[in-house]
């Protein structure tokens, strides 16, 4: 065994061995991370001696918000709630109308080149922008009602959805496009005949989930007065009505868990079929 000329290898017999890989750069990237987490919490003001504090804090919020419930209050959140449902709802409507056929452009090899750039910018964009931030924009032009809340979950869920949707458009098995238009069929007979019946179960199970954030996403809404159980939240925590934030919570915990159950169920049977049935002989 002879070193190669110029370092680069060993000479094991007529045999070049590679040389060891240089971890210059994952060590410079290990110190940059290290570096960045550091200045992180150096630049946030957290007091380091309260959270000794945090645990008898958090048991003694807890037992003021549910040792004795206003369960009075149970008929206006439930009322809240249901505003906060409809709203994420017609928010997940809106936004399934505008981003099913801009991702079925935004996707590779169904539109021109510059539209799918411009169209997947654009949904990046969207995704940046948090609701809230969508909602303070629009409430502008609409004011502090829950169709402010609908459109910013509608805008927000165009970035999502898009993203999803042309990922799956791409992802299809390519025999049924080819198919179509072997048989001379047009481009849009191929997104109907070739593309939809594949990517539909996709489809229905990104709807689904959309209106699962969209759900709970809409309660935050609330907090900048856009209606639903947010907005309640948001008044009762101020005036520190503690027992009645402890049933709005328990609606919203209760609601939500409700929403997901059945949502993921429907998931799972879109995405699996039905299971299949032992027969008895």
């Amino acid at each position: 065994m002879r070193p190669s000329r110029g370092g680069r290898g060993v000479l094991a017999g007529d045999v070049a061995l590679p040389a060891r890989p240089s971890r210059l750069a994952v060590r410079a990237l290990s110190a940059a991370v290290v570096v960045v987490v550091v200045l992180a919490f150096w630049s946030v003001d957290i007091q380091w001696g309260r959270l000794s504090d945090l645990p008898s804090e958090v048991v003694r919020y807890l037992g003021l918000m549910f040792a004795a419930p206003e369960w009075s209050k149970l008929p206006e959140a439930l009322w809240q709630t249901w505003r906060s449902v409809a709203m994420a709802w017609l928010g997940t409507v809106l936004g399934i109308l505008v981003a099913t056929p801009l991702s079925l452009l935004a996707a590779r090899g169904h539109g021109p080149a510059p539209v799918r750039g411009a169209l997947r910018l654009l949904f990046a964009v969207i995704r940046a922008v948090p609701e809230i931030i969508i909602a303070i924009v629009i409430l502008s032009v609409t004011g502090l009602t829950p169709l402010t809340g609908a459109l910013a979950l509608a805008v927000n869920g165009i970035g999502t959805l898009g993203k999803w949707g042309y990922e799956a458009i791409e992802g299809i098995g390519p025999g049924p496009v080819e198919a179509v238009r072997a048989a001379g069929g047009s481009g849009t007979q191929v997104l109907r005949w070739g593309v939809w019946p594949q990517v539909l179960p996709a489809f229905g199970s990104f709807w689904l989930y959309r209106f699962e954030i969209n759900v709970r996403s809409s309660a935050v809404l609330g907090l900048i007065g856009v209606g639903g159980i947010g907005d309640m939240l948001t008044s009762y925590t101020q005036y520190r009505e503690w027992s009645t934030v402890g049933v709005l919570l328990i609606v919203v915990v209760v609601v939500t868990v409700a929403i997901d159950a059945a949502s993921g169920a429907l998931r799972r049977r879109i995405m699996e079929g039905a299971r299949a049935r032992a027969v008895q002989p």
